[in-house]
């Protein structure tokens, strides 16, 4: 059992405790089920060809969305990537993990000094410092060790070495001295093949050893350099260059998707192996710069926040595109261990989305923005830019007192889905009903 560090986890630390008791894997074909989990990095929930895109063309993401019970109601409560693997290896939400922000705070930082360069020891001494918050958390490969399962690392990561989340294996050395930061070598896969994964299929298989695969490529994700075939595709679909480029990106990601579906099916894996497809957060390119344009990463918005997820079992999940149901990236480790028969941390605030009682009941979900670089070491309320609450259609954003100027933002999502019209004045009521969820959900000043 773990501790929470941080003083803003301490009125749900008895709840997020972890109890994992002896439980059996449900087992197909007489095998354990295996995990992989997809991470898109940098894309905006619109920017498939199944959620309609006139352009991108994402074949094999259209499958396996056909394949899969789709929930195009997705969301990360938090739109900066580190805080939003955080989410999705833990359960649990960033104001509670405590890992709110991509890079913390630095000596001086108060005073103005500039953020130091992440290979000066001073600043190591900072980033090994905080790695205290995953150090205190119960992650999903910690959790399915004990079943006899190996885990492999790839892509995108941030918490140091991917050991201290309990991956057996990993791409990403996590050295901070030495160019450690957000993957390192594990930021080759899919850009650069997918050997590594085959080779780790190969051994588990030969082994009979069940599995988690932690695929996370840096795709789309900038640098946008795809290569010249799908460029020259799309240069012929957009005066922009650099959209042409982010567009091409997408189909290259698609592209290593379908190498990797392929390669379960090359092992005869399909059958049994959970595929789950999330979104680190959102992406809406500039025209004039391969660079993030307003309402998309890092803000409360849509573009920021939303994202297909998908789940995929064949002849267990049965497959359908659900337009209606609110889900979050927090549902991917209570979803997971209820589908693998295995005892679910307590208290964990998702809930397991293949259970229709409790997609039916839930009442709204829920999401918060931080800082990029983080203002603490443990109170994730002082780098706080916005909470936000979806209930039905309407969704408020709320800003923090960090945000002077700021006011609250009344979206109805059915009539105006890329929040164009804001209608916080007309609806004084459901303003205010939606911040007393928001309140009952996360006060800061509480916490």
């Amino acid at each position: 059992m773990k501790s929470f560090p941080h003083q803003s986890c301490k009125l749900a630390l008895a709840a997020c405790c972890v109890v994992l008791l002896a439980a059996k894997p449900i087992k197909a074909n007489d095998q354990p089920l295996n995990v992989v989990v997809i991470l898109s990095d940098d894309q905006a929930w619109t920017d498939y060809s199944f959620m309609g895109h006139p352009h991108i063309e994402t074949p094999n993401l259209d499958r396996l969305a056909k394949e899969s019970l789709t929930f195009t109601r997705g969301y990360s409560p938090v739109s900066l990537c580190r805080p939003s693997l955080a989410t999705i290896i833990s359960g649990l939400y960033p104001h509670q993990h405590g890992i709110v922000g991509n890079d913390p705070p630095w000596p001086g930082m108060e005073q103005g000094v500039k953020r130091p360069a992440h290979q000066q020891p001073q600043y190591v001494k900072s980033r090994m410092q905080y790695l205290q918050h995953v150090d205190a958390l119960d992650c999903q490969p910690e959790l399915l060790a004990p079943h006899g399962y190996r885990s492999l690392q790839t892509g995108k990561w941030w918490e140091g070495k991917p050991s201290r989340a309990g991956f057996t294996d990993a791409m990403t050395h996590g050295d901070f001295t030495r160019d450690g930061r957000h993957g390192d070598s594990g930021l080759k896969i899919g850009r650069n093949g997918m050997k590594v994964i085959d080779d780790f299929l190969a051994d588990t298989q030969s082994k009979q050893q069940p599995f988690y695969l932690w695929y996370a490529p840096f795709l789309p994700h900038t640098p946008h350099n795809p290569p010249e075939r799908l460029l020259a595709k799309y240069r012929e679909k957009t005066d922009s260059l650099p959209i042409a480029k982010y567009w091409a990106m997408c189909e290259w990601f698609d592209e290593t998707c379908g190498e990797l579906l392929g390669l379960l099916d090359q092992y005869s894996l399909t059958n049994n192996t959970l595929v789950i497809y999330v979104t680190d957060n959102g992406w809406i390119n500039r025209t004039d710069a391969s660079r993030y344009a307003p309402r998309s990463k890092r803000s409360p918005n849509e573009g920021g926040t939303r994202t297909p997820i998908m789940y995929r079992l064949p002849g267990v999940i049965e497959p359908r595109m659900d337009n209606e149901h609110l889900v979050s990236t927090i549902d991917v480790v209570p979803t997971t261990m209820s589908l693998l028969g295995l005892e679910t941390p307590n208290g964990l605030p998702g809930i397991n989305v293949l259970n229709e009682t409790s997609l039916e009941e839930r009442q709204a979900i829920y999401g918060e923005i931080f800082e990029h670089d983080i203002q603490s070491m443990d109170n994730p309320a002082d780098s706080l830019q916005y909470r936000w609450v979806i209930q039905g259609n309407y969704k408020l954003i709320d800003p923090s007192s960090r945000m002077t100027g700021r006011s609250p933002e009344l979206y109805n999502l059915k009539l105006d889905p890329h929040e164009n019209r804001n209608l916080a004045d007309q609806q004084p009521e459901k303003v205010q009903s939606l911040q007393t969820l928001l309140d009952a959900w996360y006060a800061p000043d509480s916490a």
